[in-house]
């Protein structure tokens, strides 16, 4: 393994063990210390890494508003298969990746007051609900989203999708639900 790679894979440890413990203990409460403890490194080896807990806490913010950009940008042939698709690479993912659910409960705690300014103003670039309406929109046009204000059926599905996220990250061995139980959120019935 070359320097550069022993490098990366140190820096990745160094944050997911910070998103557990910002999302366990909570960003106030984690101390630089406890992360350095947890990995069974020095503090000063960390500060090689990341100059505070602030800047660990904002490039995880960072990896998140990346994460949105990525379903943001999913290639789709109806207003419906894109909510089908981005749920079900989710739920995949987080079956196999516990991290994903913690950087949900992280992205939503960096929205709220009380965390750095810098982190916030960040994570409060992503509102993929408003961004999500413009779709169930087109799909109310089609036909194959239900009817309803598009912003609270976007706002339904999302935060479905958080607090299943949430859940599974704090009760790990909770099994995750069938994308299609979340997509009847705004799939249109077939009977009216």
């Amino acid at each position: 393994m070359t320097r550069k790679e022993q490098k990366e894979m140190r820096q990745k440890q160094i944050m997911f063990k910070a998103l557990e413990l910002f999302v366990t203990k909570g960003f106030t409460e984690t101390k630089i210390s406890d992360i350095a403890e947890a990995l069974g490194i020095s503090v000063g080896l960390l500060f090689h890494y990341y100059e505070s807990k602030e800047k660990l806490c904002l490039e995880l913010v960072k990896m998140g508003v990346e994460g949105t950009k990525m379903s943001e940008n999913a290639q789709f042939d109806d207003p419906l298969q894109y909510f089908e698709k981005t749920l079900d690479g989710l739920l995949r993912a987080a079956s196999e990746q516990p991290w994903i659910c913690q950087m949900f409960v992280l992205m939503a705690q960096a929205q709220r007051a009380g965390m750095p300014e810098e982190i916030r103003s960040l994570a409060l670039t992503v509102d993929q609900i408003r961004f999500s309406a413009g779709i169930i929109e087109q799909g109310q046009k089609l036909g194959c989203i239900r009817d309803g204000d598009p912003l609270a059926l976007s706002n339904a599905f999302w935060c479905s999708v958080q607090g299943i996220m949430e859940y599974h990250a704090a009760v790990p061995e909770m099994p995750l639900p069938e994308t299609r139980w979340i997509i009847d959120i705004l799939r249109k019935d077939q009977k009216s």
